[in-house]
């Protein structure tokens, strides 16, 4: 990309949402880790790939650098939707894989504590969350329920004196075969409100299963998890998680992060059909010359700086107390559909090798699939997007 589109910290950027957006030393902060997503973490990943497996090293090159306290950075910022949305951006960038994996912990399972917990659950668990201490999941999703689960929800649990039992199960689960806790949802059988419950991934009655065959998040490991009796103490229980409208509002706050993964992956395929095009000759020249081939780079920038410039837009209204759903809806509903449209234009100006992993392009065009899908499918969002504009409710 030339001069004029680039960021030092976030690569492609032609309006300068990072400079006009975040402090220096956030930016130096991205810039960190932008290097070492690609020296350390990016070869690794057409293996990771083939083999569908995360490496280790990856998160041992992620977790040093602090990226949810980094250095220098002032303690709100860092905090901020802002932050943490170019951090997404980047990593989805990288791999999405990685992005999801990361934001795991850093966003579900770190919001989940922090809006869900007593002060006293928070201060304990916070700092350990941010160092990588303790590992968690978000495990919501069940395997008939997913975008009816606020009415659907079937895991169950029931107090049995001083410990609650918890039956159920839960599917598609990113990051649990490698956790510590599992953050439970259940329907409490005694009031039929949902509650969240933090179970060790070790404990008597969890049985965990790898989710295998995807064409999409190949490295991220999925799992099935079933409950089978699993008792846990009441101080387990996530003490501020009393109803759907608990659990509604920490997935109001992290919708936005899939608006940046969607955003970050096109700018990780666009990267690569440039580097590819640049390269590639046919007919005695760059395919890069070509003038179909630069009308479909220039719609990929398009796409990539409309779904950039609205995430930006939605984290700024986050940070400043104005969190709607329909926005966060609108958001992800509209960068997901213009990812899967760049993708799909990045694998046709590499041609026949665009389906190599080895290209790059290939992973971006199979997980736009995913992020298309995942954190409220399409016509979910729209619905809720519609019901807003209208003051109609489509939902069955």
């Amino acid at each position: 990309m030339s001069a004029f589109a680039t960021d030092a910290a976030i690569g492609i950027d032609p309006y300068g949402f990072a400079r006009t957006h975040l402090s220096e030393p956030a930016r130096l902060a991205l810039r960190r880790l932008r290097e070492t997503l690609e020296r350390d973490i990016q070869p690794l990943l057409t293996e990771a790939w083939e083999t569908a497996t995360m490496p280790e090293d990856v998160l041992d090159a992620l977790v040093p650098l602090g990226l949810m306290e980094p250095e220098g950075v002032d303690a709100a910022e860092a905090r901020s939707s802002m932050f943490s949305g170019f951090r997404t951006y980047l990593l989805a960038r990288t791999d999405v894989s990685v992005a999801t994996m990361y934001n795991a912990q850093s966003g579900l399972f770190r919001a989940a504590v922090a809006l869900g917990g007593s002060p006293t659950q928070v201060t304990d668990l916070e700092p350990r969350i941010r160092s990588f201490e303790l590992k968690g999941v978000f495990a919501l999703t069940e395997p008939d329920h997913g975008s009816d689960i606020a009415g659907g929800l079937a895991t169950t649990a029931r107090r049995d004196g001083a410990r609650w039992v918890i039956d159920g199960a839960k599917r598609w689960i990113g990051g649990a075969v490698t956790a510590d806790v599992l953050a439970v949802f259940a329907r409490d059988v005694d009031d039929r409100q949902v509650k969240a419950f933090l179970v060790p991934r070790g404990a008597e009655g969890v049985t965990l299963q790898n989710i295998t065959g995807k064409v999409a998040l190949r490295p991220m490991q999925n799992a099935q998890i079933t409950l089978d009796g699993v008792r846990v103490a009441e101080s387990a229980r996530l003490q501020k998680v009393n109803g759907w409208r608990d659990v509604a509002a920490i997935l109001r706050t992290m919708r936005s992060d899939v608006a940046w993964i969607a955003a970050g992956l096109q700018a990780g395929a666009v990267e690569a059909a440039v580097r590819y095009v640049r390269e590639r000759e046919q007919f005695g020249r760059p395919v890069a010359a070509f003038q179909l081939v630069q009308d479909k780079l220039a719609r990929m920038l398009g796409n990539l700086t409309a779904s950039l410039g609205m995430a930006v837009q939605l984290s700024a209204r986050q940070d400043a107390g104005d969190v709607h759903d329909e926005n966060s809806a609108l958001a992800k509903m509209q960068t997901a559909l213009l990812a899967r449209q760049t993708v799909a234009l990045a694998r046709e100006v590499c041609g026949g090798n665009g389906i190599l992993l080895d290209n790059d392009v290939a992973r971006f065009f199979a997980d736009a699939e995913a992020v298309y899908s995942y954190e409220g499918t399409h016509e979910i969002n729209a619905l809720i997007v519609g019901r807003a504009m209208t003051g109609s409710s489509a939902f069955v």
